[in-house]
This record gives structure tokens, sequence and C-alpha cells, in this order.
């Protein structure tokens, strides 16, 4: 059985007469790379916020590799939420060298790893204030890996960030993931680049969670298939299996079945029809990840 990394119970948070979390029930397990989702003002960033301690909950609890919020060692978290607090005129070393000290880190060779990492030089002694944004998000990466986190939390990593960067970011996750087995949550708005990395989901609306979901069951619920509406299920049934030798479909309401197998729908209409079972409707369907998701959150508007 995969180890719970974070387990939340009933989790809320209230400002004033605002609930911006309600009653959240989250878990992460060991290796995942969660992607987060929902739309802006979900709940996304409040939820994060008191899983890494920032804010507390006005109601329900935490739990972080078994252990109560309250009681457990913020080391093993690294976080990138909002913005790293970065000082602009100083360079991505000085910057690493200023945390590590506040951390307690005397390994300098840390500091350079973690640059050469995220494709930063750690000879360089240009100011932070001359950087792009991806070299901005590079370096927030790096400075909430010091310590060896075993979760790392990144709210919105790849925000604003053109292709070259977003590819960077990816492969910087991707190796952590996969080489130093880090388990990963990743809020995010761009949903075709999370679901390069994710492996569950989570989604949020309204401050609730409505589904959390695998990447496998994912692409399950996204596969293509050719949707039939007959007179006769009974009927047709053994028609698909015996005479088109179809095994993958799934028998809806309103007489709809719905074949996964690749089948030409023209041969599909002629033998049912030889039969004579009548098909009031037949179409290829695909419903992307992109469209998955509004649908859960409803409305088309920035995830």
């Amino acid at each position: 059985m995969n180890e719970v990394v974070i387990e939340t119970y009933d989790l809320c948070k209230t400002y004033k007469d605002t609930e911006a979390v309600s009653h959240v029930n989250m878990t992460i397990y060991k290796g995942d790379i969660y992607g987060f989702i929902g739309r802006n003002g979900s709940g996304k960033s409040t939820t994060l916020k008191m899983i890494t301690g920032i804010i507390f909950p006005s109601k329900g609890d935490i739990k972080l590799f078994g252990e109560s919020r309250n009681k457990f060692s913020s080391r093993r978290i690294g976080s990138l939420i909002e913005n790293a607090g970065l000082y602009p005129n100083l360079s991505a070393y000085d910057n690493m060298e200023i945390k590590a000290i506040a951390m307690g880190i005397k390994d300098k060779k840390m500091i350079e790893e973690l640059l050469t990492l995220v494709h930063l030089n750690s000879k360089s002694k240009k100011a932070v204030n001359k950087f792009s944004l991806g070299m901005k998000q590079r370096l927030g990466i790096a400075m909430a890996l010091l310590g060896n986190p075993d979760l790392l939390i990144l709210d919105e990593p790849i925000n604003g960030l053109d292709p070259e960067g977003i590819r960077e970011i990816r492969e910087v996750i991707q190796y952590l993931n996969k080489t130093k087995k880090m388990t990963i949550i990743i809020s995010s708005h761009i949903l075709g680049e999370l679901s390069k990395v994710a492996t569950r989901y989570g989604i949020i609306r309204d401050g609730q969670m409505i589904e959390e979901i695998s990447a496998k069951e994912l692409d399950e619920k996204c596969r293509a298939y050719l949707s039939l509406k007959v007179d006769d299920v009974t009927r047709a049934i053994p028609i698909l299996e015996n005479e088109l030798f179809i095994t993958d479909y799934a028998v809806h309401e309103n007489n709809e079945i719905w074949v996964y197998d690749e089948i030409e729908s023209a041969k599909v209409n002629e033998t049912l029809s030889n039969h004579n079972i009548s098909i009031s409707q037949m179409f290829y369907q695909k419903k992307d990840l992109e469209s998955y998701f509004l649908e859960k959150i409803g409305g088309s508007d920035n995830v």
C-alpha cells in the first residue's frame, strides 16, 4: 500500500463571513505529482498555504507523513508559493546562501548543485533584478529544495513563462520525481502542460474538493469512442460482440452504447440495420483534458 504523504480532514478556512476553503478532504501519496486544479479564487493557494503552515485552518486537520501538522518538522517541505522572496540586488548564489544560513545549512556544495540542477550559473554575479521571469522561477525552486525536502509544493510555477522556460521547469519536476523520488504538488491553470507531468489530480471548485482522480483514470474517461443510440440494446450487444468482434464497450442510459474498439461507423450501421435494429444517432466523441476539467469546475474562465 502506498505511503500517504498528505491527508486533510474537513479542512476549512474562513475570512470574516467568507469561506475560502470548505471541508476539503485531500489524499496525496508518496511519489505523486499531484496536479491541483481550480479556477482563480477557488481556494487552491489558500489550501496550499495551510499545508505549508503559512496560515492556519479555521477548522479541520492536516497530517503530513502521518503526523499532525502542528507536530511536523517544516524542513521536510519545500515550497514556492506566490513568490520566493528574492533579494533583487543580489546574485542567485547570494540569495541561496542567505536562505541556507537561515536554515542552518552549512553545505555550500548543496547550493552549487541546486543551482546547476535548475540551469543557473552558481558563479555568475548577475543580480536577480536582471533575471527573466523563468530564471526567477527556477531560482525559487532551487531555494525551495534547500534541505532536501521530501515534499515540494509549487503554486503556479510556470505562470507567465515562455515555452522554453516551461520546458525547463517541466524537466526539473520530472527529474526530482523520478530520480529523487520526491512527492510534488503543482497548482496550475495551464492544463495542457500539467497533463504532461501529473500522475494524480485534485479538482477544487468554490473552496470544495469535487474530485480526486489518477492520470490513468482520467485517460480512461477521455478515451475516444463511437456513440450509438439504438432502439434495442439487448439485441444489439450480441451482434456487436459476435459479428463485429467488439469487446471494449459500455452501455449507458437511454439505449446508448459507447464503443471504444476501433471500427468504421458504416460497418456498424450496416450490420445492425441488417438485423432490423434502428440507430437514431451515431457519432465519434473524444473529450480532451481541458474539456473534462472545465465541465467539472463549471465555465470557461481561467482555472
